[in-house]
């Protein structure tokens, strides 16, 4: 990791921090575009004080380093320089009195308590404050796979996977439920989720479109490989009465996939 510019700035800080190995080259990737820029840096979680410098020395000068931390004592370090905010991640109230005080963020990292409530409410909480073209990032999201941090079924994990699923719903093509449009894209790495922030795209409509060239005519042959030839031969007289029923042609999509789904055992990628 010598090469890395936030592995250099960890050891060069003055005080005590803590951080996994895999983290450095995600930051590197996720914030290396920010540095030298005049930003709002928020990290939750700053125990002994050592990470502030860290995002001081990697960032430059130019960045607005705000912590937040339930202890008093990190008051402290507001003689260096730092903005220092004292509560609970937890608290809806908190973030509110935050928001309007602080204005917006262009990155928020969660190093706090790790839990899942933790966790949620804070992104809940601050997407609407971060800019466009700015970052939520989580880490340690480990916790969902660990116990003591919150019934599993509402790990932070599970939460990333819901949002996830209501991006995809975005496209033109499914309309069963609400869509997720305050995030534009989600990405995860080793014990790190980032949500990254572009309205615009996010409110763009998806819609199937055409570059207008000539096409070839071209057969369409998503589905041949996943017909069974017994089935195709003994139903081929009843074709021209079955493609007049939707709720046929829906049954046997759904036999088709589910024989697919056999075929290649892909519940083994599910366990």
């Amino acid at each position: 990791m010598n090469d890395s510019p936030s592995f250099a700035a960890y050891l060069e800080s003055p005080y005590r921090s803590l951080k996994h190995s895999s983290y450095f080259r995600v930051y590197d990737t996720l914030f290396g575009p920010y540095r030298g820029r005049a930003i709002t840096f928020v990290e939750v979680g700053i125990l002994g004080g050592g990470s502030l410098f860290m995002w001081r020395s990697f960032f430059g000068p130019q960045a607005r380093i705000i912590g937040v931390d339930l202890n008093p004592n990190a008051r402290k370090w507001e003689k260096d320089g730092f903005e220092i905010f004292i509560g609970s991640q937890s608290d809806t109230s908190f973030w509110q009195d935050f928001a309007r005080k602080v204005g917006p963020v262009d990155i928020l990292l969660d190093d706090g308590g790790h839990t899942y409530a933790q966790q949620i409410i804070t992104v809940e909480s601050m997407l609407d404050s971060i800019r466009d073209k700015g970052l939520l990032v989580v880490e340690d999201t480990h916790t969902s796979y660990l116990q003591g941090y919150g019934p599993e079924k509402f790990s932070f994990m599970r939460y990333s996977q819901n949002l996830i699923d209501r991006i995809n719903r975005r496209s033109s093509l499914v309309s069963d439920s609400p869509a997720e449009r305050r995030i534009w894209s989600v990405q995860c790495f080793e014990s790190i989720v980032a949500f990254h922030i572009n309205r615009p795209e996010s409110a763009a409509p998806s819609v199937v479109t055409t570059n207008d060239k000539p096409g070839d005519d071209a057969q369409d042959f998503r589905h041949r490989e996943r017909r069974d030839p017994r089935i195709v031969t003994v139903a081929r007289p009843l074709v021209p009465l079955l493609r007049h029923l939707p709720g046929i042609r829906r049954a046997g999509r759904w036999l088709r996939n589910r024989a697919e789904l056999r075929r290649f055992r892909i519940d083994r990628f599910f366990r």
